[in-house]
């Protein structure tokens, strides 16, 4: 079948877009509002774009009933800064917690029971237990349509602990350690990067040029 992606409805592109664009990365989100309030939200719209600046973008969706922005996006707006923290298995129920719909004033992590620590070049937390932290600075931010907001940011610092980096000065990490998990298809659905895995090498040219 063929959809004409202008004409469908809100709901049926979503679910286009949800549906095949799997799996996706998930970037659990700390931020601080001005008044020093912390929030931390879970984002699956979202993905490494560049490396010059290392640079990453967050997809962060409006209030769908009211079509404000939602916390994370008020937060980095005002402040300019925050925190991508990328999620383990043993993390996925304290992130799935904090997606719910909770009032500015409640700072999820402590309601999940989440450890946290201070950041080295920015204001708002890490989450203790992710494998990957990044401290990022807002670059860009843009309207893009009624219910959604793209911002750029330059990632400044990036946390990994000691266990999953094989090789300091290579810069060889034990990627498969992390057991970092993505986003699938559907309401609720994730998936394990411990699935099969296979491998290819990037080749030089075509084979009837050899």
């Amino acid at each position: 079948m063929q959809f004409d992606m202008r004409a469908l409805p809100l709901l049926a592109r979503y679910k286009i877009i949800n549906s095949t664009v799997t799996p996706r990365p998930i970037a659990w989100v700390t931020t601080l509002s001005p008044d020093g309030v912390g929030n931390t939200a879970p984002y699956s719209f979202f993905n490494a774009v560049g490396d010059d600046p290392p640079m990453l973008v967050l997809g962060l969706l409006k209030h769908p009933v009211t079509g404000q922005m939602k916390d994370t996006a008020r937060n980095i707006m005002a402040t300019g800064e925050f925190v991508v923290n990328l999620v383990s298995e043993s993390d996925a129920e304290r992130m799935n917690l904090c997606s719910v719909d909770a009032p500015a004033e409640v700072d999820e992590a402590a309601r999940a029971g989440l450890e946290m620590l201070p950041s080295s070049a920015v204001k708002p937390p890490r989450i203790a237990s992710s494998p990957v932290g990044f401290e990022c600075r807002k670059l860009a931010a843009l309207d893009i349509g009624p219910r959604q907001t793209v911002v750029l940011g330059e990632i400044l610092v990036a946390h990994i602990p000691d266990e999953f980096v094989l090789d300091p000065e290579k810069l060889y990490l034990d990627t498969p350690a992390m057991k970092l998990i993505g986003r699938l298809h559907g309401s609720g659905w994730y998936t394990r990067a411990s699935g099969d895995m296979f491998k290819m090498e990037r080749p030089v040219g075509f084979p009837d040029e050899a």
